[in-house]
Parts: structure tokens; sequence; C-alpha cells
């Protein structure tokens, strides 16, 4: 669970796995925090849930990724596998919509990663935090597991 110290939000791993410091991404666009920062999840399971309450603020026709705001205003984008775009939503179910209001924890997209690494794409969850003010406080050493992170909100 991250917490969100200034406004006291609660933010919970979209997906079981190992996180990753986003610089360990094997995209430029991602690793160098361009659309800002976060981090990212080797995913052990096939479902993505809401990492927090609020409302789907868009979800891409290939359901690869999908943003959300939650009830206290801030923004994620989850992006899932690398190139993944280029599959036109094969291997991924979507369970929600756009302008949806979602609870924390709702079931989002289930995924095939099998699917994904057969088609020699990458699977990485990518979690990024589309308010600039949001930056990762703790450190993330590939292939440990965390149950719990920190961020603050400036």
């Amino acid at each position: 669970m991250l917490n969100l110290f200034k406004k006291k939000e609660k933010f919970i791993l979209p997906v079981s796995g190992d996180c990753i410091p986003m610089e360990k991404v094997n995209d430029t666009v991602f690793s160098q925090k361009m659309m800002g920062d976060g981090f990212a999840i080797i995913p052990s399971d096939k479902t993505i849930y809401s990492p927090f309450s609020g409302e789907v603020s868009v979800l891409f026709p290939t359901k690869h990724a999908i943003g959300i705001k939650s009830d206290a205003g801030v923004e994620v984008l989850i992006h899932v596998g690398i190139d993944t775009v280029s599959l036109k939503g094969e291997g991924f179910e979507s369970f929600v919509q756009q302008g949806d209001k979602i609870a924390q924890g709702d079931k989002l997209i289930d995924v095939d990663f099998d699917l994904i690494k057969q088609k020699g794409f990458d699977p990485v969850v990518v979690i990024i935090f589309t308010n600039n003010s949001i930056k990762i406080e703790e450190k993330l050493h590939h292939g440990e597991h965390h149950e719990k992170l920190s961020i603050s909100i400036k």
C-alpha cells in the first residue's frame, strides 16, 4: 500500500509481483520519466485492480493502458507491457469503461501475460503518476517484493 501523505490517500499495488524502479523499465519514455514519476511491477498475476477509489479517466481502445483519477485528485496511468498497443487488444479483457466510478480493489483488466510473452513483448506493468508533483520516496531495487511503498504529493 502506498501512503499519499498530504492527501491521506491509500494506494494499493494494482497487480501482484516484484517492483522495480522506473529507471529499469526497458523503454526510454518510461525510464526517463517523460510522462511522470512512478515504478513498475513484474507481474505474477493476470488481474489489474484499481489502486484507489476514483474514476476511469481514460481507457485505451486496445485496453493496454488505463488512466485513473482518485477522489483526492491523484492521477495514475497503468500501462501494461511495452509496445503492447500493437496487439490491438488481443490478450486484454476490460471490466470497466471510461467514465466509470470505481472503488479501491475493483477489477479493471485481465491480461494474458503468457500471450504477451509468446508474442515477444515485455509484460512489465508500469505505474506512472501523471501529476508532476508526485515523487517516489522509497528506492526500489530490482527483484524486491514490496507490500508497502511511500510517495508524497508536493
